[in-house]
């Protein structure tokens, strides 16, 4: 392709791009602070046969809440107790902390997709009525944007595709390698940690900016 013509596509693509608002390309954000996704026997284990969770409070995303529950988890260095049960139970246990947990916890998890665990740091668990050994579990996870398919196609994305997120305000940031989480269960909002949250001052009423990569280098 000619010189010219490829200048032309850039020059097109710029002017699409100073022509959306930025209010299109605007992502409600969350703060998500460390917590754990149960199995049903790792919960029976923990509470007792036969427990179910209770509800605390419904999550942003449709069919979760936040359970009355918590238990503590343990590493070599240290515990944190309190931690949140997030329901429904899973048909596996996972542990998602921030990295100033883990050094807390004196552990090292992976950065990871929420669901993507094997390989992970192993963590203990102590409820009221037992405690758990998990080789497996601990992790810290990657900032993500959940979206339905009609989002993905309004910001021309895909499931499993990064992009950049900006955050404006007292302290401008842009989070780089954001997942975007495709389902039609899904509703539209970016999750971060507590460490994030805190390098940006991110709270539950913050907006970020979606920027693709291809975008950027423009």
């Amino acid at each position: 392709m000619e010189q010219q013509a490829i200048q032309s596509i850039v020059n097109e693509v710029v002017s699409r791009l100073k022509g959306i608002s930025v209010k299109t390309l605007s992502i409600p954000m969350a703060v998500s602070a460390r917590h754990c996704h149960l199995s049903k026997s790792d919960l029976e284990a923990l509470f007792g046969e036969g427990y179910e969770l209770t509800k605390k409070a419904d999550l942003s995303q449709p069919g979760q809440f936040a359970a009355n529950e918590t238990i503590t988890i343990a590493g070599p260095r240290g515990s944190l107790e309190k931690v949140r049960i997030l329901g429904p139970a899973r048909n596996m246990t996972q542990v998602e902390v921030s990295q100033t947990d883990s050094v807390k916890l004196g552990l090292k998890p992976p950065l990871r997709e929420s669901g993507d665990i094997k390989g992970s740091a192993p963590i203990t668990l102590v409820g009221p009525k037992g405690s758990l050994y998990k080789k497996e579990g601990l992790i810290i996870a990657q900032a993500h944007i959940h979206m339905t398919p009609e989002d993905a196609d309004h910001f021309t994305v895909e499931n499993g595709e990064y992009v950049k997120v900006e955050v404006d305000g007292e302290r401008p940031i842009i989070l780089g390698k954001v997942l975007i989480r495709v389902s039609p269960r899904y509703k539209l909002e970016m999750h971060v940690d507590t460490d994030e949250a805190n390098a940006g001052f991110i709270t539950g009423k913050t907006i970020g900016r979606l920027i693709k990569y291809e975008e950027a280098s423009l």
